[in-house]
């Protein structure tokens, strides 16, 4: 996908990763809608603030009437509540779900024939190591969120490219923002190069987009 000209509807773009995506699509030559709760929140130069809570179905319609000329979705907003599914609270595991895998599939659904009506595009979907390691009680809810995120991008992929609609996840460790403030720093990447690393496979139409060493070595221990 050509990003120099695509309009872009970021979630999350307040802070984190997803302000790095925003910044850099701009960089890129895009137009950019900033997805956040508070939209106010969003601060960067040349990207328009768009109230959007990824938990509120009605609010996740508005935005596609809101950003009805765009060509690129990318779900990043998430939380990571340390939660264990048994013993754990349930409201967190909830909002695990809600917001990595209820959302982001409401917002392709949402966003899916806006895209396609303006000429075809792509949905980029921000997933996780964690998408492929399930022995961690701590992370487990977000693991779990992670997994099922990553299996609706494989299946949305094939349902939604006929439509001209290319449809990726990202994976990657620990970064280095607000949610893994308590990782050693030279346990984390660099937000800004995770971002450029999306970017370019999004421009390039790679389906699955892995970061570091790491998160490859993982992957590679599962599937090959």
């Amino acid at each position: 996908m050509e990003l120099h000209g695509a309009v872009a509807v970021v979630t999350g773009s307040n802070r984190g990763l997803g302000r790095e995506l925003a910044r850099q699509l701009v960089e890129r030559g895009a137009k950019v809608y900033g997805g956040a709760r508070r939209p106010e929140t969003v601060d960067l130069p040349g990207v328009v603030p768009l109230q959007l809570d990824v938990t509120d179905p009605e609010s996740i319609q508005q935005a596609a009437r809101t950003a009805s000329d765009a060509t690129l979705l990318i779900n990043n907003a998430g939380v990571s509540t340390h939660t264990a599914l048994v013993a754990g609270d349930w409201d967190n595991i909830k909002l695990e779900l809600d917001t990595h895998l209820v959302g982001p599939l409401l917002l392709t659904r949402a966003f899916a024939p806006v895209i396609e009506a303006n000429g075809g595009g792509a949905i980029h979907n921000v997933a996780s190591v964690l998408s492929w390691v399930h022995n961690l009680e701590a992370y487990a809810a977000y693991s779990v969120a992670k997994a099922a995120e990553w299996a609706m991008t494989r299946n949305v992929h094939a349902e939604l490219k006929p439509r001209g609609i290319e449809v990726s996840s990202l994976h990657v460790g620990y970064m280095d923002t607000d949610m893994a403030d308590y990782v050693p720093a030279d346990q984390k990447t660099d937000p800004a190069a995770v971002a450029k690393y999306a970017l370019d496979g999004i421009a390039a139409g790679d389906a699955e987009i892995v970061v570091d060493d790491f998160t490859r070595g993982v992957r590679d221990s599962i599937f090959k």
